[in-house]
């Protein structure tokens, strides 16, 4: 008898303890803050990836320009050098 009532007591318990602890359905104001403050957040990155790839193509655009100059004046040193006759 001892041990059902003591199961009963604990069935009760674990019972009460889940009402107590149900989930809500619906997010509370403070947690649709923080989503909002987290979209903002995401979207501002974003922003920044896209400014940072167009400056990052920007950049490579000078040095492919800057690689082709020192090509070419390598091979204009090269043709004086060979008219030279050195």
């Amino acid at each position: 008898m001892d041990k059902f009532i003591k199961g009963i007591l604990v069935a009760s318990l674990l019972t009460v303890g889940l009402m107590l602890s149900s989930c809500s359905n619906s997010p509370s104001d403070e947690e649709l803050k923080q989503l909002s403050d987290l979209k903002a957040e995401v979207s501002s990155l974003e922003s920044k990836v896209v400014d940072k790839t167009k400056e990052k193509t920007t950049l490579q655009k000078q040095i492919d320009e800057k690689n082709a100059k020192l090509q070419q004046c390598q091979s204009d040193q090269e043709a004086v050098k060979k008219g030279l006759g050195k």
